[in-house]
């Protein structure tokens, strides 16, 4: 199936013609305790390179089950971190999924690296290992890891191929807090682990991410590259009594504020109990779904726990996805698309035009997928509204 070229209108526009609630397909949920959090840090002599991040990051990585976490502003700054700190340069090759969020890509960009893209598992939308493995040159430095909707990639094969070919293995596990492998947290696999603390994400500091990893060497140049390059910060300083400071590489404004990991703190205390109601929902999608020949699940391995950021659904071919989505969201439920393959960027198409070549699986199933509001106060009767409607909605396209 070919690419759909279609463009929505307006694709975030709320429609009139349904005057029941809207359902989002993600959002945060933001309580008292969390807002206590915040506040406390407001009247605080530390807004921002205090105490709440070294703690926030500590918790993460121990949740993680790494050593060493390092927060920074966002998920991208995060990926960004990680492609400095592994040191790729420019005309270095990273291999990443063809269907991801655009900055999985762009964080090699940004170092002047060259994104080579692996197509997709049919079945999960994972990257492929053998894909992996056939992308490989001498230029290659790393392989990015996608843990798609929140489901962990197969890491042992992975592993495996990173350590043939002296590889870095980083995992974008933005979808996946949460999430395991064999009985093993994905962080203690990957070289580098990467989150994001987006307001749809499992946890959240308003914006926000961190990478963690167990390896000290490359936590400490990520925690010089989110401050400008300079070896020490403001609360370390203060500490010390010192006003001296020097930048010993090129870094960036990639501070966290202790306002947001204040935030992070209280979130994630309620982190296993969402984690569990987003599988509630998962499983009641897919028990609904089980008799629907013409809208499938994505296959969810044996041997993962899944952390579903994201609950996707897959339309036959026959099947016009356009038309369903514009009926879901005139029914006020904010279904979306996760993603347009990194190759039908613009951006990308122009500069690296000659060197992007087809994706059969990532272009497939980019015309077919659909993702369904999965969030943890989405109720019982919310499920049963979103399934009832994808009904008719597939039922008259």
């Amino acid at each position: 199936m070919g690419f759909s070229r279609e463009k929505e209108e307006d694709t975030d526009r709320l429609a009139e013609n349904d005057s029941r609630a809207f359902i989002p397909y993600g959002r945060q949920q933001v309580d008292e305790d969390d807002i206590q959090a915040v506040a406390e840090v407001l009247r605080s002599d530390w807004l921002t390179t205090g105490p709440q991040v070294g703690r926030f990051e500590e918790a993460v990585a121990t949740f993680a089950g790494a050593r060493h976490g390092v927060a920074v502003s966002s998920g991208t700054a995060a990926l960004h971190g990680a492609m400095h700190a592994i040191g790729i340069g420019p005309g270095d090759e990273v291999i990443v999924p063809a269907i991801t969020f655009v900055a999985t890509a762009n964080c090699v960009v940004y170092q002047g690296g060259i994104p080579v893209l692996a197509d997709v598992d049919k079945a999960t939308l994972l990257i492929d290992p053998d894909e992996v493995r056939q992308r490989i040159t001498a230029k290659t430095r790393a392989i990015i890891a996608v843990d798609y909707a929140g489901q962990p990639c197969d890491y042992d094969r992975l592993r495996k191929i990173a350590d043939e070919h002296n590889l870095y293995l980083v995992s974008d596990s933005c979808h996946s807090l949460g999430g395991e492998y064999r009985g093993r947290r994905v962080a203690e696999i990957a070289d580098l682990t990467v989150f994001s603390f987006h307001p749809v994400k499992h946890i959240t500091t308003g914006e926000g991410g961190m990478v963690v990893t167990d390896q000290a060497e490359l936590a400490e140049k990520m925690k010089r590259f989110r401050n400008h390059g300079i070896a020490t910060d403001h609360r370390q300083r203060e500490t010390l009594g010192t006003w001296y400071y020097e930048m010993t590489e090129l870094g960036f404004n990639y501070r966290i504020s202790d306002i947001a990991c204040a935030l992070g703190l209280s979130q994630l205390q309620k982190l296993p109990a969402w984690l569990a109601r987003r599988r509630e929902i998962a499983a009641l999608y897919r028990t609904a779904l089980q008799d629907f020949p013409d809208v499938q699940s994505l296959r969810v391995a044996d041997d993962v726990l899944h952390a579903f950021h994201l609950y996707v659904v897959r339309f036959a071919e026959q099947i016009d996805r356009a038309a369903v989505f514009r009926k879901m969201r005139a029914a006020n439920i904010g279904v979306n698309v996760h993603y347009l393959p990194i190759h039908f960027h613009p951006y990308y198409r122009q500069r690296f035009g000659e060197g992007l070549v087809q994706r059969p699986e990532a272009e497939a199933a980019y015309d077919q997928i659909l993702s369904l509001p999965m969030y943890p106060d989405l109720t019982n009767d919310d499920v049963i509204r979103v399934i009832s409607t994808l009904r008719q909605a597939v039922a008259s396209s």
